[in-house]
């Protein structure tokens, strides 16, 4: 089974969750969850898709499992930035160090790159075949909640303004499908530093066979070490293949750090 995570307190999320209702056939169940109807729908290969909604923000979701036991967790949500710049975007949940956001300190979610991967790929698709003017990207891993089952935040940005953009949010209800119907196993990466949004790893995936699970940002490769970079290389569904580095986006003063702990990790390096 596959969740999909609506927060009704989320003007996007519900906007993208009528998309989904609306353009893909979900129907409503005898069951309710939180005093809301689940709604639900059959893929071809059989597998059930559930839409549920929930009360708490979505950061705040770490009780979800209690409830639920998908092989696939999508949340739908929305994305703010003080830039207000507008993003359509991808990433996995949970945290590298402190936990200020919810979840559980020094532990992510398990990463499903090649799902997130095709979110991805929908996203620039109907960027292109919508005319919107927003940007495209992956986003680092940050924020609650920090799951043991894959799971992935598609998310639309970064102000108001987009939250209620009902065509960007048909958009990002699309690439949740996409990431709900994923066949594919791609090649697949952990990436190390540049910006929250990281334009390299996004061309990369973008243009080449290339996934990104874990993207551990520059502000965050301070607090790496062997345990936490292994912990993310464990927590992604694919085998992670290699380690990719936005070299020039890495702290002149953690460059060394980081590369003893990436030779006891033992990965292919690359940089980029």
């Amino acid at each position: 089974m596959i969740l999909i995570v609506a927060s009704k307190e989320d003007v996007a999320a519900v906007n993208i969750a009528s998309h989904l209702l609306v353009d893909h056939g979900f129907e409503e169940s005898p069951e309710l969850f939180q005093g809301s109807p689940i709604y639900a729908k059959t893929l071809r290969n059989g597998e059930e898709v559930k839409l549920v909604f929930i009360k708490e923000p979505a950061i705040e979701a770490q009780f979800i499992t209690d409830f639920f036991k998908p092989r696939l967790l999508i949340f739908i949500s929305r994305h703010k930035s003080e830039s207000g710049i507008p993003t359509l975007s991808v990433h996995v949940p949970g945290n590298i160090g402190p936990a200020k956001m919810g979840g559980i300190p020094r532990k992510v979610s398990i990463a499903p790159a090649s799902a997130m991967k095709e979110a991805l790929k929908e996203l620039a698709l109907d960027k292109e075949r919508m005319n919107l003017d927003y940007d495209v990207s992956y986003e680092c891993t940050h924020h609650g909640p920090s799951l043991d089952v894959p799971t992935v935040f598609v998310e639309l940005g970064s102000s108001e303004v987009q939250w209620r953009d009902l065509k960007a949010a048909k958009a990002v209800a699309e690439a949740a499908m996409a990431a709900a119907t994923s066949k594919e196993s791609y090649p697949t990466a952990l990436g190390i530093g540049g910006l929250h949004y990281n334009r390299k790893f996004t061309k990369l995936a973008l243009t080449s066979d290339i996934a990104f699970g874990h993207i551990i940002p520059k502000y965050a490769v301070q607090l790496v070490d062997l345990e936490v970079l292994k912990h993310c290389v464990e927590r992604t569904v694919e085998k992670v293949e290699k380690i990719v580095l936005d070299w020039k986006g890495i702290r002149g003063s953690d460059k060394a750090k980081l590369m003893d702990i990436l030779d006891e990790v033992g990965l292919p390096i690359e940089k980029v």
